[in-house]
């Protein structure tokens, strides 16, 4: 599936530090803790708790964080459907990066059990 150049380039633009609070919400409502999804984000980014803290408050864009990511070479195992699009399918390498984060904090916050989140060859 082939994203839009136009939702490539607002995916690269948005700042993390814009989005987090939106994951804490979502995995805190269904009963899971900020500490999972930094375990969630630490699986797929690398990034412990004081450089995911930095990040947020540099206010990095979603380019930047994943330019400095250091991506789990497992990530590509994480397959389905997310926000319209066959994660798959695309072909854009920072909008791929971003659905996998969607997605691992999908599976979070609808209660899959950390094991099956955190993808094992």
């Amino acid at each position: 599936m082939k994203t839009t150049p136009e939702h490539d380039a607002r995916v690269a633009k948005m700042t993390f530090a814009s989005v987090y609070p939106h994951y804490v919400t979502k995995v805190e409502k269904n009963g899971r803790t900020k500490e999972e999804l930094h375990q969630v984000i630490e699986w797929l980014t690398g990034f412990d708790d004081k450089k995911l803290q930095e990040l947020i408050d540099e206010k990095v864009t979603f380019e930047t964080f994943f330019a400095n990511a250091k991506l789990n070479p497992n990530a590509h195992l994480i397959k389905g459907v997310i926000c319209g699009y066959r994660i798959e399918e695309i072909e854009t390498p920072l909008t791929k990066k971003g659905r996998y984060l969607d997605k691992l904090i999908e599976e979070l916050a609808r209660g899959r059990k950390m094991e099956k989140i955190l993808r094992k060859a």
